[in-house]
């Protein structure tokens, strides 16, 4: 077989294929071999049918179409592979010649990845939630502690915003109770603003003793109602006072409020710190995605709007609930669920491409030793030995699929190195603190999705992939043996 490849407009290329008389004969012969097993001859068991007798009996045309079938996307994928081609969409064949004999020629005309140039991603900005933790967002955590140990103390006062009320409730609309609106003797926190949009404007000044009556819309109908609400109680909540004593008594752990203190710092600077990791990934990616200019190439942001929604679907299976049930929920129509899932699929497709020219500009490589080392990976979570899940991946010409998923996530590790990260007040956050160096490390960032993918990553020759609303985060390249099969 000889190959050659022709670039075309519009992000196509065609892939030209010659192969010889000899070598399609032989597509000829496993030809007659499956129409042996379709054909029932006198004397001959189904599938044992020698050539010579289908021949004599069918003549050669037969064969030779279903060997143009059979062989042709073979031959296809073979030049696809020699050539490096990464084919997107389905190809447009047209057989050129060998149709009735002789050797067998044919064009395929097909859709490539685009290769993107990304200018100023060197000098992204990526902005995240500071991750120290002042002395009044301290004292704000510690106030909020002591109040949930304090006690309801009567005052004697008109009612403030942050007291505590015992409320007797009437509500009627045409002289008819309204659901869920008449209550004895019910504790009500006054700025909740739960039961009418200006009910706690309502109760402000008012004093232990009073009624009020007025007329509202209560919050979730469109009707107003008649209240009458008798105010029986006014409290205060006097939080705890914070002493050593205090700490040691309900705090355990600790003797003084020295040692607390300086504990629940650390404990908020810890989840502060896991959060921001946590958005470093998602928002680097969306930094670089807003620099590809270019639309996304239809058919990869079909394919990935198809992995979403079935990951989507699946996911709610998971759970027992029923796509219909989930619109319901959330309020939600089938093109606006749809156009969601489209949107972040868009997003995907351009990450996915900054990337790969990320990698590209970098000189980024990927060794056998990345390679042994995701096999290893994968191997563990599949319960393979590595060189079962090597095999796998030979097997399906699954190999550069891989290695292009891991060269992927080699240069999101280069952004996350070199990407300036600041707070909302634009101070830098500390990269060592944020990033430690043993997680640039290629394995460690098992569990996010890079591409903003939020489904399993299919190796037969294309890249799919949450997050937005993409709840999961997937590793770009987490995938299991089984999946290469």
């Amino acid at each position: 077989m000889k190959s050659t490849v022709e670039p075309l407009e519009g992000n196509k290329v065609k892939v030209s294929v010659e192969v010889d008389e000899t070598e399609f004969d032989r597509d000829i012969d496993d030809a007659f071999k499956k129409i042996a097993h379709e054909v029932r001859l006198p004397g001959f068991r189904p599938g044992k049918a020698p050539r010579r007798v289908l021949e004599a009996r069918l003549g050669l045309a037969p064969a030779r179409q279903q060997a143009l079938q059979d062989a042709i996307p073979r031959y296809l994928a073979d030049a696809v592979k020699v050539h490096d081609v990464d084919v997107i969409a389905p190809p447009e064949v047209d057989i050129t010649a060998g149709e009735e004999d002789g050797p067998v020629s044919f064009d395929a005309t097909v859709e490539v990845r685009p290769q993107i140039s990304v200018p100023g991603y060197g000098g992204l900005r990526v902005e995240l939630p500071s991750i120290t933790v002042d002395d009044a967002e301290l004292d704000e955590a510690i106030t909020s502690e002591l109040r949930r140990a304090g006690e309801l103390t009567d005052v004697e006062r008109p009612v403030l915003t942050g007291d505590f009320v015992t409320l007797d409730i009437e509500a009627e609309r045409d002289g008819e109770p309204v659901a869920g609106l008449n209550t004895d003797d019910w504790s009500y926190e006054v700025g909740r603003g739960w039961v009418a949009a200006d009910f706690d404007e309502r109760l402000g000044g008012a004093l232990a003793g009073d009624t009020l009556t007025f007329t509202s819309t209560p919050s979730g109908t469109e009707e107003p109602a008649a209240f009458t609400v008798a105010v029986k109680k006014v409290q205060e909540l006097v939080p705890a006072e914070l002493s050593d004593d205090w700490v040691a008594e309900n705090i355990g752990e600790f003797e003084t409020a020295d040692e607390w203190r300086a504990a629940l710092r650390e404990r908020m600077e810890g989840s502060k710190l896991g959060n921001a990791r946590q958005m470093l990934l998602d928002r680097t990616a969306t930094a670089l995605a807003e620099l590809v200019d270019e639309d996304p190439p239809e058919p990869l942001v079909n394919e990935e709007l198809r992995h979403r929604a079935e990951n989507l679907v699946n996911g709610l299976q998971a759970q027992g609930i029923a796509l219909e049930q989930y619109l319901a929920m959330t309020g939600q129509d089938p093109s606006t669920l749809t156009e969601g899932l489209k949107a972040g699929a868009e997003q995907a497709v351009k990450v996915d491409l900054a990337l790969r020219s990320v990698a590209e500009s970098e000189d980024v490589e990927v060794t056998e030793d990345d390679l042994e080392a995701e096999y290893r990976r994968i191997g563990l979570r599949a319960n393979q030995k590595p060189n079962q899940v090597r095999r796998a991946y030979e097997r399906n010409d699954a190999v550069a699929g891989l290695r292009g998923e891991i060269r992927k996530s080699k240069a999101l590790e280069w952004l996350l190195r070199n990407v300036e990260i600041v707070d909302e007040e634009g101070r830098p956050i500390d990269r060592d603190v944020l990033l430690p160096p043993e997680e640039h490390d290629h394995d460690e960032h098992d569990g996010h999705d890079h591409d903003g993918h939020d489904h399993d990553h299919d190796h037969s020759g294309h890249d799919h992939s949450g997050h937005g609303d993409d709840a999961s985060h997937d590793h770009p390249h987490e995938s299991t043996a089984e999946e290469a099969k």
